[in-house]
């Protein structure tokens, strides 16, 4: 037998985490929350567990270390949850939020099913009134508990969507069911953050990333297309609608065309709601855009007049369009005889442990049946889950930093030391021990660019007034709960972020950054990174005098606060006139320093920070100057996983003559041939522009590129680079024709 030995702090948290959970039940957003079904799980498990550990804290038995390991990771899982259902926004990605919801639900299962297991495994020495019912009883109903869903049927879709077929309509119902994508709205919106998430996804460099986000936006776009068409057969027109005389938004004829500053032309009814709801981007191209100005389109609106007359058509009126919805079951056809034999249960991945068969995972068929995976595809399949070993249907992990708090609530808690915990400049997402948080696909997903931000959360404002006195209070312990606070109200909230800096939190915190003490220093500029985030408080941040106490800490700060110094200089110098400020301030030498002594975040922080500031001209030198192209150069090494972003740097730094000395000097030559034969597109691509800038500059150089093999890729590149590449490829080569003729003539 275990021996019960350990304090019950766990089993009482886990209690108190099961009352919260339950207690969001009554929540009005509840119900209209995508992953609903997935609270219900929660909740039926949870009612189980629940007098269980009632009658366990009663006795007098204590739990085994082990057991009581089980109820600190089950609490775990109960708060996420809690937490993820308490943070859901309309304008989250729906597909990333019930993926990371399903995941947490399958790991609550499975949690509680090992608690159980282990109860049942002390069950004799229990007292009698403490196992009834019994464990087995518990183990049996939570197994009956539904299980994966909508990541399997994603992947399937990503699978066959790969293998160049389409998904079929059944499919694209299912995934949209289950996620809440009810209407043509909520579809371009998912849309809009998808596409930002992948921007993101290739700022940082994540291509798995990219590829699985592309996937589900091709996904999305199948989705639209077929809703389209749906809608196209519903308009009751004797002749087909032109689709330039259809709002792209409701998919209905257009009464008052407007233009966009995109170009493109929508109902005005509906564009407007669109910007209503804080949506700063084009639906149809998802182009960001920088103004809500309509301009009539009167062409379109004579020619849809026009094509009416002809056909004999009445206009809708648009205004009632858009107080009614338009349900998702668009989607679905017209149902015939062999769509009532379709399985209706979810698809869920077969677990042969639990009930005792070797079944082949089953798919939806193109007829509405299912059938069975051949071998290729299930391996296939299993390959794309092996890839997130935390939430199937995830298949890439973002380039992040974690944070997470493992000890139990005290009286007076502040949150333990981690590592930074935001993005830099919209391109790094946190997550916390998991799957990407959907709270963050507010942030970078749809943030600036994208969403008008709008209004602010009264809730937290006299809370933030009162953490700001508490920044300029004498008392550290003070300062250290106050930056703490601020730094997770910042980090999740696009509204919170706005509400700080209006409420003048930045000058407090700027003066922080000199703080002796290292976790107010660290906090305070994690909370300027995470402030800075928003455009409007760029400026603010500049502007408030922070360059210089950022490159204090940048100088001494910790391993952590340096890295988030390091990225809060990106961040700032995004705004054209911060780049001078910036490199004049002094800046560029301790960014060379952290580029090649810092951890390999500190080192990327570095990396891209000197290539945003190198891009002002005066910059170059000084980058240069303090030694960069040595450490870029070992960088290029691709063990130090880091060559597209040294490589991308070193080209910029060739385009002036110190730079193009220093790179041949440093021994660049051999890894930039190295990586126009080996590397990524992108990577490919910048060695070409740097190489062809060190040629021009230099015979010697020209001639050494040579014999590094130079030619035989390049010529490879000419066929099959990008664009670019190509044609920079095709450039060198020219250039070294050039120069072989000119040897010949000499």
């Amino acid at each position: 037998m275990m021996e019960l030995n350990m304090e019950v702090s766990w089993l009482r948290v886990l209690l108190d985490n099961i009352s919260s959970y339950l207690s969001i039940s009554s929540m009005d957003t509840l119900y209209s929350n995508p992953a609903h079904k997935y609270y219900t799980r929660g909740e039926d498990i949870a009612k189980l567990l629940q007098p269980v550990l009632e009658n366990l804290v009663g006795s007098d038995a204590s739990p085994s270390e082990l057991l009581n390991n089980g109820f600190e990771e089950l609490s775990q899982y109960v708060d996420e949850l809690r937490e993820q259902f308490q943070s859901w926004e309309p304008l989250f990605s729906r597909i990333f939020y019930v993926l990371q919801i399903e995941s947490l639900a399958t790991k609550l299962r499975e949690s509680s099913l090992e608690v159980f297991q282990l109860l049942k495994h002390c069950e004799q020495h229990l007292p009698a009134d403490l196992v009834s019912p019994s464990f087995e009883d518990c183990i049996e109903l939570v197994k009956l508990v539904g299980r994966d869903e909508v990541s399997y049927t994603i992947d399937l879709a990503l699978i066959d969507q790969k293998e160049g077929n389409g998904p079929t309509s059944e499919v694209l119902v299912k995934i949209a069911e289950s996620v809440g994508l009810r209407s043509n709205q909520e579809i371009l919106i998912e849309g809009v953050v998808l596409a930002s998430l992948k921007e993101n996804a290739e700022l940082t460099e994540n291509n798995t990333e990219a590829e699985f986000i592309e996937g589900l936006i091709s996904l999305i776009t199948h989705m639209h297309d077929h809703l389209t068409n749906i809608k196209q057969s519903q308009l009751g027109c004797s002749v087909p609608v032109p689709p330039d005389f259809r709002c792209p938004l409701s998919l209905e004829l257009m009464t008052d065309p407007v233009i966009v500053t995109s170009g493109q032309t929508y109902e005005r009814a509906f564009i407007e709601k669109w910007f209503d709801m804080g949506l700063m981007v084009c639906p149809k191209t998802r182009q960001p855009l920088t103004q809500t100005s309509l301009t009539p389109n009167f062409i379109v609106k004579a020619f849809i007049s026009n094509w009416c007359e002809s056909n004999n058509v009445n206009l809708p009126d648009p205004l009632e369009l858009v107080q009614s919805s338009q349900p998702f079951p668009l989607l679905l056809e017209p149902a015939s005889d062999d769509d009532d034999e379709c399985d209706s249960q979810p698809l869920s991945l077969v677990d042969e442990s639990e009930r005792g068969s070797s079944s082949s995972p089953m798919k939806i068929g193109g007829n509405g049946r299912t059938e069975s995976l051949d071998a290729t595809k299930c391996e296939k399949l299993r390959q794309v889950l092996s890839r997130s070993v935390s939430a199937p249907g995830i298949v890439f992990e973002l380039d992040t930093k974690t944070e997470r708090n493992t000890t139990p609530p005290a009286p007076a808690p502040a949150p333990a030391p981690s590592p930074a915990d935001t993005s830099i400049s919209q391109a790094r997402v946190e997550t916390v021990r998991r799957l990407p948080s959907a709270r963050h696909f507010h942030h970078p997903g749809i943030i600036p660019a994208t969403i008008r931000e709008t209004g602010s959360s009264s809730s937290i404002e006299s809370e933030v007034k009162k953490l700001i006195e508490d920044l300029k209070n004498s008392s550290l312990e003070a300062q250290r709960e106050a930056t703490a606070r601020i730094r997770i109200l910042s980090r999740n909230s696009t509204d919170n972020r706005i509400v700080i800096a209006r409420c003048g939190a930045i000058d407090s915190l700027v003066d922080l950054l000199y703080s002796t003490d290292e976790r107010i220093q660290a906090d305070a500029v994690t909370c300027l990174l995470n402030l800075s985030i928003n455009d409007n408080n760029k400026s603010v941040i500049a502007d408030s005098g922070a360059i210089e106490p950022l490159i204090h800490v940048l100088r001494t700060g910790n391993l952590e606060a340096k890295e988030n110094s390091a990225a809060t200089l990106f961040s700032l110098s995004v705004i054209e006139e911060n780049k001078t400020k910036i490199g004049e301030a002094g800046a560029i030498e301790p960014l060379v320093d952290l580029l090649g002594n810092g951890s390999l975040r500190g080192k990327k922080d570095a990396a891209t920070a000197l290539f945003n500031l190198s891009i002002h001209h005066e910059n170059k030198a000084k980058v240069i100057e303090a030694g960069a192209v040595r450490y870029l150069v070992e960088l290029m090494d691709p063990a130090a996983g880091m060559v597209e972003k040294a490589v991308v740097v070193l080209a910029n730094l060739a385009t002036v003559k110190e730079g193009k000395v220093a790179i041949g000097e440093e021994g660049g030559i051999p890894v930039l041939v190295e990586v126009v034969e080996l590397g990524s597109a992108r990577g490919k691509e910048n060695a070409t522009a740097a190489l062809l800038q060190l040629s021009m500059h230099s015979q010697r150089f020209c001639n050494s590129i040579i014999r590094e093999g130079a030619i035989p890729p390049l010529v490879a590149l000419t066929k099959s680079g990008t664009a670019r590449a190509k044609e920079k490829a095709h450039n060198l080569l020219k250039y070294f024709k050039s120069q072989k003729q000119g040897q010949r003539r000499g």
